[in-house]
C-alpha cells in the first residue's frame, strides 16, 4: 500500500483558504485569532442552523431529519448543478431486514442475520458497533421511503411476485431482502430513493441548496468548534462563507472518481474506471483532515470492483457484462493467460482478481457457437442488448477475427501465449473434471454455468472489460453519533459526516443496497445526533499526521478541455448545431432537461466509418453521463471527437442565452 504524504504545518493547510479568499486587508496585514490563525473574509457570508456540504442521499435525508428535529434553518452547498450524488449513476438498490416490504411479501427475516451477512460480505473487516446501528435504522428509513410514496413505485420482482429479490451483482445474502423499485420520473431520476427525497426537500422552505459552490476549507473558531466553511461559488467566482449555529454535516461523497487518488491506494487503481461522476473526488475527506480527522490507511484500499466495466469514453465507464463466460467463454488478462476461475458465485474473487491485473483489464474470449448456447439457455440478455446490435453500446468493442491467431495480433497480445491458453483450456474440457484453476467441465448446470465448450467455432471475439468503481469504502472515521473523530479519539465539535466520506463502515467489500441505504440512514442519524447534542469547546485545530497531498486532487492539464463554463446556467429544450465534417456536414441535437445534458443525438454525418465508429458511437454518452463538453477526445477519432464536442459546445451557447 502506498502510504499518504504528511504534512504537518498548520500554516500549510491554510495556505489555499487565504489564497481563495478575498481579505478585507492586504496580505501582509491579515488579523489573527487568539490561537494564531488567519482570519478569512469572504464576498459573501451565510448563517443557518445546520450547513450540510453535499446534496447527495446522506446530505438530502440529513436536511430533512434536521427540519423534523427542530432546524429553522439548513443550507446545503452541492458543487455539481444537481442533487443525488451517486444516486444519479444506480439504480438505487435498496436493502433492509424486518421492514414492511418482506411482511407484505410474507418473508421472514431477522436484523441479526442482516447483520452477520454484513459482516461475512464486508470480510469481517468492517464496523460492527456501525452496522447494527445502519440495521436498526434502516428498517425506519424505508418505513420513511414507503410512507413517502415508495409503496406506489413499480419494483422488479422474482418469479412469486415479490418485491424483496436477490441481487446477484452483489454476494447474494441469506434472506431476500433487496428491493429495486424504479423512479416514476425516469427521464429525471434513476432510483426511486433520490426521487423521494428531492421531492420532500423540495416541499420545504426553510432548506435551500446552494448549487455550483465547491467547500473548500472547514473553519474552527475561537472555542474550537468546527461550525463555519468556506467556499467558492463556480457561478460568480465568489468566496461563500458558510456559519452553522448548531454544526456541519459532511457528506461529499466518496473518490471513485479520482484515479489518482485511487492509484494511491491500489496497484492498479489508476486504471480503474469510473461509474460514477468525477465530482467524487474525495476532497472532502482531506477537508476534515485539515481540522484533524482521522483517517485509516487500510480503510482507504477498501475500493471494491465490478469486473464488468466497458470503457465508454476516457476513464468513464458503465456496468456491461457479455456473460459469455457461463456458456464456457475465457477471461484473459492483457498477457493472454487466464487469471480466475469465470464462473465463481464468489463475485469477491472475481473482483479482487481483475483488479491484481495489469492495468486491471481483462478480455472475455469467445466463440459463435458459445454465443448460440447462451442463447440457448436465456442468459444471453447483456449480450442481445449491448454488444450484437450494431447500436449497441458495446458493439464497437466487439473484436472480430476467424482465428485465434488473428484475434490475438489485433488486441496486441501475445498470439503464441493466447493460443497456448486456449489449447490448455480445450484440453481441460474435453478431459471434463476440474482445471488447474478449479473450474468444473462435469457439465453441472449452475446460474454461472448454463453450457460447456471449448474456444472454437468459425469465429472468435473478445470485449475488453475492466474494473468499474461506482463507490468507495474509505474515509474518516466517525462513532456511533456520525461525529468526526480526530486522531486521538476525541470528538472534533461540530463536525459531522455521513455517507461514502466514511471509513471503515462495511468493511472491505459492500453489501447490496447498503451504498445507496447506508448514507441515506446515517445521514438522517447525524441530523438526529446534531439537533440533540451539545457543542464540546476547547479543540485545537490541526493537520492530520497523515494528510492527503493536496497534487491528488489536481486534474492533469492535459486531461482538462475548457470547451465550455458549465457552471452557467442551461435552458432546457432541443438545440441543434451544425459543423464540417469529412465528407459534408455533421448534425447534431443536445437535448437540455433540468438544466443539464440529458441526450447528445448525431442527427447526420458523413465521417470515415472506420475510423470514427468509436467517437460517434461514445462521445455522446460519455457527454451526457458527465454532463460536460469539458472530456477528452476518442484515441484514433480525434477529429470526428473534436467535431461533435464543437457542435455540442454550439448548442450549449445556444441554451445559455
Amino acid at each position: 500500500m502506498k502510504r499518504m504524504k504528511k504534512i504537518v504545518s498548520i500554516c500549510c493547510a491554510l495556505l489555499m483558504t487565504i489564497s481563495l479568499a478575498a481579505c478585507s486587508k492586504p496580505q501582509n496585514e491579515t488579523p489573527k485569532t487568539d490561537d494564531n490563525q488567519p482570519v478569512v473574509s469572504a464576498d459573501v457570508e451565510k448563517s443557518a442552523d445546520v450547513i450540510i456540504i453535499g446534496a447527495g442521499g446522506a446530505g438530502l435525508s440529513a436536511a430533512i431529519q434536521a427540519v423534523e428535529s427542530g432546524a429553522k434553518s439548513v443550507i446545503i452547498v452541492e458543487k455539481t448543478n444537481n442533487t443525488g450524488g451517486s444516486l444519479n449513476y444506480t439504480s438505487g438498490s435498496m436493502s433492509g431486514a424486518e421492514t414492511i416490504i418482506q411482511e407484505l411479501d410474507g418473508i421472514e427475516d431477522t436484523k441479526e442475520s442482516f447483520v452477520q451477512d454484513i459482516l461475512k460480505n464486508g470480510a469481517h473487516k468492517g464496523n460492527e458497533e456501525l452496522i447494527r446501528k445502519f440495521v436498526d435504522e434502516d428498517v425506519d428509513m424505508i418505513q420513511w421511503l414507503w410512507d413517502h410514496g415508495l409503496s406506489d413505485n413499480q419494483f422488479s420482482t422474482d418469479k412469486e411476485g415479490h418485491r424483496s429479490v436477490f441481487a446477484p451483482e452483489h454476494a447474494l445474502y441469506s434472506v431476500p431482502r433487496t428491493y429495486k423499485a424504479s423512479p416514476d420520473n425516469k427521464e429525471k431520476y434513476k432510483s426511486a430513493a433520490h426521487e423521494i427525497l428531492d421531492t420532500v426537500v423540495a416541499g420545504l422552505e426553510n432548506v435551500t441548496i446552494d448549487f455550483m459552490t465547491e467547500a473548500k476549507t472547514l473553519m474552527p473558531n475561537d472555542k474550537g468548534q468546527i461550525l463555519s466553511v468556506l467556499a467558492v461559488n463556480n457561478e460568480t467566482s465568489q468566496t461563500v462563507k458558510y456559519t452553522a449555529e448548531k454544526g456541519i454535516i459532511v457528506a461529499t461523497g466518496g473518490y471513485s472518481g479520482n484515479a489518482k487518488l485511487m492509484g494511491e491506494f491500489a496497484e492498479n487503481g489508476a486504471s480503474y474506471l469510473a461509474g460514477g461522476s468525477f465530482a467524487a473526488d474525495g476532497y472532502g475527506i482531506r477537508m476534515m483532515q485539515e481540522v484533524g480527522a482521522k483517517v485509516d490507511e487500510e480503510t482507504m484500499t477498501y475500493i471494491p470492483t465490478f469486473p464488468m466495466g466497458l470503457e465508454v469514453a476516457p476513464g468513464i465507464g458503465s456496468i456491461a457484462p457479455t456473460y459469455t463466460w457461463k456458456a464456457a467463454g475465457n477471461c484473459v488478462n492483457k498477457l493472454s493467460s487466464s487469471f480466475v476461475v469465470d464462473t465463481l458465485a464468489e463475485v469477491e474473487e472475481r473482483e479482487v482478481a481483475l483488479e491484481e491485473q495489469p492495468e486491471a483489464i481483462q478480455y472475455d474470449i469467445f466463440t459463435d457457437k458459445i454465443i448460440e448456447d447462451l442463447k440457448a439457455a436465456g442468459a444471453d440478455m447483456m449480450w442481445t442488448y449491448l454488444y450484437e446490435p450494431e447500436n449497441g453500446k458495446g458493439h464497437s468493442k466487439v473484436v472480430t477475427a476467424d482465428s485465434i491467431e488473428e484475434l490475438a495480433g489485433k488486441l496486441n497480445m501475445p498470439a503464441e501465449q493466447l493460443a497456448k491458453t486456449v489449447e490448455e483450456y480445450n484440453a481441460a474440457v474435453e478431459a471434463g473434471g476440474t482445471d488447474s484453476f478449479g473450474r468444473s467441465y462435469d457439465g453441472t448446470v449452475t446460474a454461472y454455468n448454463v453450457a460447456v465448450n471449448k474456444i472454437e467455432g468459425d469465429k472468435y471475439y473478445a470485449v475488453p472489460l475492466k474494473a468499474l468503481v461506482v463507490m468507495t469504502l474509505g474515509g474518516v472515521t466517525v462513532n456511533d453519533k456520525m461525529q468526526v473523530l480526530a486522531e486521538d479519539g476525541t470528538v472534533i465539535p461540530g463536525l459531522y459526516a455521513a455517507g461514502e466520506v466514511t471509513g471503515g463502515i462495511w468493511g472491505r467489500f459492500v453489501s447490496g443496497g447498503t451504498g445507496v441505504m447506508g448514507p441515506i440512514v446515517f445521514g438522517r442519524l447525524a441530523a438526529r445526533e446534531l439537533m440533540s447534542g451539545e457543542l464540546a469547546e476547547g479543540y485545537t485545530a490541526k493537520p492530520a499526521s497523515n494528510l492527503l497531498d493536496e497534487k491528488l486532487f489536481v486534474r492533469d492539464e492535459a486531461v482538462k478541455t475548457d470547451r465550455f463554463d458549465m457552471s452557467k446556467a442551461l435552458t432546457d429544450g432541443e438545440y441543434e448545431a451544425s459543423v464540417d465534417g469529412q465528407e459534408g456536414k455533421m448534425n447534431v441535437k443536445t437535448t437540455i432537461a433540468d438544466g443539464k445534458i440529458s441526450k447528445v443525438e448525431i442527427v447526420e454525418q458523413h465521417e470515415t466509418e472506420a475510423v470514427a465508429k468509436p467517437a460517434l458511437e461514445s462521445l455522446p454518452t460519455a457527454i451526457a453521463e458527465q454532463n460536460s463538453v469539458n472530456v477528452d477526445t476518442i484515441a484514433g477519432a480525434t477529429l470526428t471527437s473534436n467535431r461533435i464536442l464543437d457542435a455540442v459546445t454550439d448548442c450549449l451557447n445556444q441554451a445559455a442565452k
